[in-house]
């Protein structure tokens, strides 16, 4: 073995056993070259080939330092089944590509670090997204798009904006994406919320909302909704657009999923849009790394500049270094990879669940499974007790989520449970699916009469 691999791995081994510690400094290269029996170079190699994996880092006239031990991330207890998050499989992305990214970008984007950029985005990455979202039919200017740090941090500037319309109240599907909810009651926003679920919304209903209240904007999850699963057709689509137009509402589209759709005519609402009237969000966050914190937010013209000031105020700008990692990503192609990738993974996940409750008894749960995606609903016959179902499941080693803050009433009955499959492979898919299910046949019919529908 090259002596400059046995130094290397010498290094990695005294930080292991924290013999060196983050901070200290390394042993000296003549020091090292006499230890080792080998020239001062081969030392030198050694350190650098540390440098560049960012192991250790160099102090001009000073010598080399320990920059961390590389403690690993959190790690899942594998005796649990994990239905609740929505965080991705690591063991399924390409970090190296998304680390190698944010190095280029570190170095090509070098100048710009050093300054507040620009509150829009970094300009290139405004060109490659505004190629990049023609994928998904939206068809926009550069000028149109806004960059933010998180859809999250976008519907907060949409919350507080003065909209053309002069309304003030926000309406949500009913159920939601929890942190939505959380997100407007923190700015104490007037929200009220439309029943959704596997079918969609009742669009008599909606009517009467956009008619006889202020509503603003419709915040609402076209694609693959959390938490029910459900899509909206084309003539739903179609039909919530003309009565927003009707009744001068703009609707905010937050498609977060349109990478894993295998059906490719399923276009958003923006795409059908012809009065400005769509406001389109797409995170990046979960489709790669959560850390990255970064959507891309298509705006009518006559609201671009007021949302800049807003987001001006609220952080300057976007972390330059996330944008150039993401620009790099896209336009080399590796996102486009990764995302076909991902999209067969998930979808014989979505096959192999469809096959699972293929036998379940609907009056004991109706069970809606997206062609994709990262989770599937189940709906109960009856309202769920969370704390003693979340109880019984967790002594089972089975973790879901708590639907409870989906919704806006904190005191409204749940019957619905949402199972993700993100960190689940097809054995523990089966077994935690199948004790889900037999759970609430046990809820429905006491086990001295269980009948055929009890599954195994």
């Amino acid at each position: 073995m090259n002596k400059y691999i046995l130094i290397i791995d010498h290094i990695k081994n005294l930080s292991k056993e924290e013999k060196l510690k983050t901070g200290q400094k390394l042993p000296s290269i003549r020091s090292l070259a006499d230890e080792f029996q080998c020239s001062t170079l081969t030392v030198v190699r050694a350190y650098r080939e540390l440098e560049q994996e960012h192991f250790i880092y160099s102090v001009p006239k000073s010598g080399y330092y320990l920059v961390s031990k590389h403690k690993k991330g959190e790690v899942l207890d594998k005796s649990c089944i994990y239905f609740s998050t929505v965080l991705p499989d690591i063991s399924i992305f390409s970090y190296d590509e998304i680390h190698h990214c944010v190095h280029q970008a570190m170095e090509r984007d070098r100048m710009q670090l050093y300054s507040y950029g620009e509150v829009q985005g970094l300009p290139s990455l405004l060109q490659t997204l505004r190629k990049h979202l023609q994928d998904y039919q939206i068809f926009c200017k550069p000028s149109q798009i806004v960059v933010t740090s998180g859809v999250q941090q976008a519907v907060s500037i949409l919350a507080n904006l003065q909209f053309p319309n002069g309304k003030n109240t926000i309406l949500l599907e009913n159920p939601t994406y929890d942190r939505m909810i959380k997100n407007l009651q923190l700015y104490s926003v007037k929200t009220i919320g439309i029943d959704r679920n596997f079918s969609g919304i009742d669009l008599d209903r909606l009517e009467e909302i956009f008619q006889k209240e202020d509503i603003k904007f419709f915040y609402m999850v076209p694609r693959f909704h959390d938490p029910t699963g459900s899509t909206y057709s084309m003539d739903q689509k179609k039909e919530i657009l003309n009565l927003a137009q009707k009744y001068d509402v703009y609707i905010v589209e937050d498609d977060y999923f349109p990478d894993l759709d295998t059906n490719s005519r399923n276009d958003p609402l923006y795409s059908l849009d012809n009065t400005d009237r769509v406001i389109y969000l797409k995170t990046f966050s979960k489709i790669l790394l959560p850390d990255l914190r970064i959507a891309a937010v298509v705006l009518p013209e006559i609201l671009v500049s007021q949302f800049l000031k807003y987001k001006q105020c609220t952080d300057i700008r976007t972390s330059i270094l996330r944008q150039g990692a993401l620009d790099i990503y896209i336009s080399n192609g590796m996102f486009k990879r990764s995302v076909t990738h991902l999209r067969n993974i998930y979808k014989d996940r979505m096959d192999y669940l469809k096959n699972i409750c293929s036998g379940f008894n609907s009056e004991v749960l109706d069970v809606n499974i997206p062609h994709t995606g990262f989770f599937l609903s189940m709906k109960s016959s009856k309202p769920i007790d969370y704390d003693l179902m979340l109880s019984k499941f967790k002594k089972d080693n089975i973790i879901i989520k708590d639907l409870r803050e989906s919704y806006l009433e904190k005191s409204q009955e749940v019957d619905l449970l949402k199972i993700s499959i993100c960190k689940t492979d097809n054995n523990q898919i089966k077994d935690g699916i199948l004790k889900i299910y037999n759970y609430f046949l046990n809820q429905r019919i006491p086990p001295a009469k269980r009948n055929k529908d009890y599954v195994t």
